[in-house]
């Protein structure tokens, strides 16, 4: 997809979105052929005529000045990161000004996850886990069994994605936002698109939550899981830059102590370190 229709989806999906009471405008009572604002609307709420505000939502925002994006944000009521995405979008940065992310991750950044008492992993744009601690490996074991282990594919390519997750279809529609998040700040990474198509072509489900034009990023909150070996976990995760790594993001999970969620990941952790026994000793 061009970068002009992802604007022009994007403004539309957001558009759509919008009621008259929220936007603070008087509802006469007629009829309306499409949900949300009309596009004169939204450029009376953001102070540009309604052909300028045509003109953008047709994917034309390269010469829009920020105090514009700015006032189609207000009038959009667009959230902090749809903010940021609409800048992404009329801002975009040539991928080769962008460094290249590691596909692995230097042994100081490996210590740091090891020395985390819950799972953690490294992961990059496509999703794609390149590092992990024993217990990251040991709560994602279905994904590494899959071979390479990329969240994305899973939750969308793997039989067993709705049964490991608590709330599937959530997981879904997030997973596709941060991925549009991220097509939006690099539109030109080939591997990148690669699993985007490569998803839309093979995953019902991905085609409709990328057409709800939704942007997400992954920062904090709490998920839930169905463990194949210690049952189902409820774990809080935090997400940030790794240091150091341009691309790449520590997702850390930790379990609230004395819960029930807590006692199972002592059990992961006795599972993880038999396998790891076993794995030596297979390779004796």
């Amino acid at each position: 997809m061009s970068t002009k229709d992802e604007i022009r989806d994007f403004l539309t999906s957001r558009r759509a979105n919008v009621t008259l009471e929220q936007a603070g405008l008087p509802d006469w009572g007629d009829e309306r052929r499409v949900p949300g604002l009309r596009r004169e609307e939204v450029a009376q709420l953001a102070g540009v005529t309604a052909d300028y505000y045509t003109r953008l939502e047709r994917g034309n925002l390269q010469g829009a000045s920020d105090s514009v994006l700015n006032a189609l944000a207000r009038a959009l009521r667009l959230s902090d990161v749809e903010r940021e995405h609409l800048f992404a979008l009329a801002r975009p940065v040539p991928s080769r000004e962008r460094p290249a992310p590691a596909k692995g991750v230097r042994e100081s950044l490996q210590r740091m996850l090891d020395s985390f008492t819950g799972p953690a992993v490294i992961y990059d744009v496509t999703q794609e886990i390149v590092a992990s601690n024993v217990l990251g490996r040991a709560l994602f074991a279905p994904l590494y069994e899959a071979g390479r282990p990329n969240m994305a594919r899973f939750t969308f390519l793997d039989s067993r994605a709705p049964e490991f997750y608590q709330d599937w279809l959530l997981v879904c529609s997030m997973t596709a936002a941060t991925l549009r998040l991220e097509v939006g700040r690099d539109p030109l990474n080939e591997e990148l698109t690669a699993l985007i198509g490569e998803l839309s072509t093979r995953s019902p489900q991905f085609r409709r939550d990328w057409a709800d034009n939704d942007v997400h990023e992954h920062r904090t909150g709490t998920k839930g899981y169905r463990h194949p070996v210690v049952g189902e976990l409820e774990l809080q995760f935090d997400n940030l830059e790794a240091p150091g790594e341009p691309g790449l993001q520590i997702l850390a999970y930790t379990a609230e102590l004395g819960s029930p969620s807590a006692e199972k990941l002592t059990m992961l952790a006795s599972w993880a370190a038999s396998q790891e026994l076993g794995d030596r000793a297979e390779g004796e």
